[in-house]
């Protein structure tokens, strides 16, 4: 396990400001050091945590199955209208990425992405229904075996950044990085109507590890 790219400007930072907190504490209130030293380590071991890169390889690429594309527990599986990019109904399938989860977001399937959009928005809580229109989100659509998928990073209250790193017209494997969300959010995916699901309201999921859905 390595840390990820996206977390070192974060990581680096950080470190400064603790710093000048502890060494200002130690010279000014020094009754108080060991305390905000002992906060400040915790704090700056959560970072590293969440901004940690398991090695999540996909050794047996399956053409037919969808791989969660993010850690989290399921949220959300309904039948939708997607009205932005597909035009048409899918079933929706919403995974909830708690502040402790992995942030890496990865490409379910191989894919030949066909748009890649940003939206500005609000910072709602990434479970209110509204989340999925209303927030700062990215909307990625690609195609694999003639279907169509679309999967949305959608930001929530404290998730202020998200990152997508999918290309229109560029083609993916399955297992690759396709973003990063800096802390708690959601990632919404829209398969096609007749996918067959594998998983349930409250299951939690591993990326690139627990197969959502098989594309019949």
């Amino acid at each position: 396990m390595t840390i990820h790219k996206e977390g070192y400007p974060t990581l680096f930072f950080s470190f400064a400001l603790l710093a000048i907190l502890c060494s200002a504490c130690y010279y000014f209130f020094p009754k108080m050091f060991t305390l905000i030293f002992i906060i400040s380590a915790i704090l700056y071991i959560f970072l590293i945590s969440f901004f940690r890169k398991p090695d999540r390889n996909v050794l047996n690429p399956d053409k037919t199955a969808l791989l969660s594309p993010c850690d989290g527990k399921i949220v959300v599986i309904e039948k939708v209208f997607e009205p932005e990019i597909l035009n048409r109904e899918c079933t929706q399938v919403s995974i909830f990425m708690s502040p402790l989860n992995v942030h890496i977001n990865w490409f379910p399937s191989d894919a030949e992405v066909t748009h890649s959009i940003y939206h500005p928005g609000k910072y709602l809580a990434a479970w209110n229904p509204k989340a999925s229109t209303e927030n700062e989100r990215t909307t990625v659509c690609y195609s694999i075996n003639d279907k169509s998928v679309l999967l949305r990073q959608v930001a929530g209250a404290l998730a202020r950044r998200i990152v997508c790193y999918a290309k229109e017209n560029t083609k993916y494997q399955q297992g690759e990085e396709l973003g990063f969300i800096k802390f708690g959010s959601r990632v919404d995916l829209y398969l096609p109507s007749d996918s067959k699901l594998l998983v349930n309201i409250g299951d939690k999921v591993s990326g690139n590890v627990t197969k959502l859905a098989t594309l019949i």
